[in-house]
């Protein structure tokens, strides 16, 4: 797997040992397309995995990226696939739902890759948006399977549906943080 564009393109990244889906390269390089410049933002991926997620946006221009991975088992080989990013780049070795919980920063971007076969994905939407982990105007995306496509909702609170797109089995969906009418 290598990087697909911006600074490090073409860099390699390592997948860890263990149970692994990592994003595809045209799948990766679509969603950065669609997202357009990402000089200055700030990042969370969910579910790192590889990082592969976290150092496509650095290679693009984010300023911050955090990486959320629960298998403590894929530590060393984020750490060495990250070693070369020059953008604070930081692990945390948490679980999605308390990490999303225990937040401290509200992000432009919060990516979510969780595995295929987690029941109530959903729940990841609900809990971004309870807890305010969102920048006003910032992104939600979400990869799933797209059997699944008959779940998600076109809202959630102040998260509304912008976007969908299917890659074979996977599909992406965008949604956006609104203003927060209650302010």
């Amino acid at each position: 797997m290598r990087v697909t564009g911006g600074l490090y393109r073409g860099r390699k990244i390592d997948c860890p040992p263990g149970v692994i889906r990592p994003a595809m390269d045209r799948m990766r390089e679509s969603m950065f397309a669609i997202l357009g410049n990402q000089e200055g933002t700030t990042w969370l991926d969910l579910f790192s995995g590889s990082g592969s997620i976290g150092i496509e946006a650095a290679s693009r221009g984010a300023t911050l990226v955090h990486l959320v991975e629960r298998d403590r088992g894929k530590k060393d080989t984020i750490m060495k696939n990250i070693a070369f990013v020059e953008t604070p780049i930081r692990l945390f070795l948490s679980d999605a739902f308390r990490f999303i919980v225990q937040a401290k920063v509200e992000y432009d971007v919060v990516y979510a890759d969780p595995p295929f076969p987690m029941e109530e994905k959903v729940r990841l939407l609900e809990a971004v948006e309870r807890n305010k982990i969102l920048k006003t105007g910032g992104l939600f995306i979400i990869h799933y399977p797209a059997e699944e496509k008959a779940e998600w909702p076109e809202r959630s609170g102040n998260l509304r549906s912008i976007d969908e797109r299917t890659y074979g089995r996977s599909t992406l969906r965008f949604y956006k943080r609104e203003e927060d009418e209650s302010q």
